[in-house]
Order: C-alpha cells, then sequence, then structure tokens
C-alpha cells in the first residue's frame, strides 16, 4: 500500500500544479475567476489531504482524511466540467485534466477501501 501511496502523493501534487496553472491561465487569458477559484481550492486541497493523511493518527483518521481528499477530487472533477461545458476549456484541456482527476479519485477509492477491508 505504501508504494501505491507515494504514487497517489505524486500524482495530486502534480495535479495542484496543473490546477494552479490552469487558474492562471483563466484569470490571465479568459477573464474568469469564479469558476476557476473554486478549482483551485478544491484541487489543491486533494495534495494537501492526501499529505495529511500520511500523518494520520489512527486507521480511522487515515481513511477519513482520504474521503475528505476524495470529496475534494470530486468536487474539483465538477468545476472542470464546468468550465468545459460554459466553454472555458477546449475539449483537449478538458480530457486531460479531467483525465487526471479521474484517476486520482480512482486511487483514492481503492486505498479507501482496501484500508477498510483490512
Amino acid at each position: 500500500m505504501s508504494e501505491k501511496k507515494n504514487v497517489l502523493k505524486d500524482k495530486s501534487f502534480n495535479f495542484a500544479i496543473r490546477i494552479i496553472n490552469l487558474f492562471k491561465y483563466l484569470s490571465t487569458s479568459r477573464n474568469e475567476y469564479v469558476l476557476s477559484k473554486q478549482l483551485l481550492r478544491s484541487g489543491t486541497a486533494v495534495g494537501a489531504l492526501i499529505r495529511e493523511s500520511q500523518n494520520a493518527e489512527s486507521k480511522a483518521d487515515f481513511i477519513h482524511k482520504l474521503a475528505v481528499a476524495q470529496k475534494e477530487c470530486d468536487e474539483s472533477i465538477y468545476w472542470i466540467e464546468l468550465l468545459y461545458h460554459t466553454e472555458y476549456l477546449s475539449s483537449t484541456e478538458f480530457e486531460s485534466i479531467n483525465n487526471e482527476a479521474i484517476e486520482i479519485l480512482k486511487i483514492i477509492r481503492s486505498i479507501i477501501i482496501t484500508s477498510k477491508n483490512k
């Protein structure tokens, strides 16, 4: 499980960087501030919560922190979809970042399920 957790840590950190860069692009090039700010908050929270889970005080705390990260990741997917459907993101931009978010979400869910079954 620790190997998966490291992959998740790296993926969520890289995702946060992409979210920050997307926010910069949307706010400067597209003059979009409201949706992108929401995405900035949820998208960067995912990695922070995953980091927090590594210092959990118990198995229940670990699962709880990952469950919150899961919610933030799903919320990020919502904002990404909304930005796409309101034409702030092209199909290519959308597919790339959305696929990454879905992959992270699946890993988080898998770790939660595995942890609950142990």
